[in-house]
């Protein structure tokens, strides 16, 4: 039987700050595309130090069917 704990376990994602520009290490850009404006609202991850990084609408809803789609593999094979 599988071991359902490993399941409900939520992973965040680690940027690594060196592969960050200024602004999105400090949540005034999105991580993924640099855009500024709209401000970037939705956490995507986190730094190793503690604070969140943010992503705008476009690329935190892709972030978030990859995210899910990786958990349906990850899932089917276990």
């Amino acid at each position: 039987m599988c071991d359902q704990s490993a399941t409900d376990t939520i992973t965040t994602y680690v940027f690594d700050p060196r592969s960050l520009t200024h602004a999105q290490a400090m949540g005034d850009a999105c991580a993924v595309c640099h855009v500024k404006w709209p401000r970037p609202r939705h956490p995507l991850g986190e730094l190793p130090d503690g604070p969140e990084v943010y992503g705008c609408d476009e690329c935190a809803g892709f972030v978030a069917a990859h995210t899910a789609q990786g958990r349906a593999h990850a899932l089917a094979a276990h």
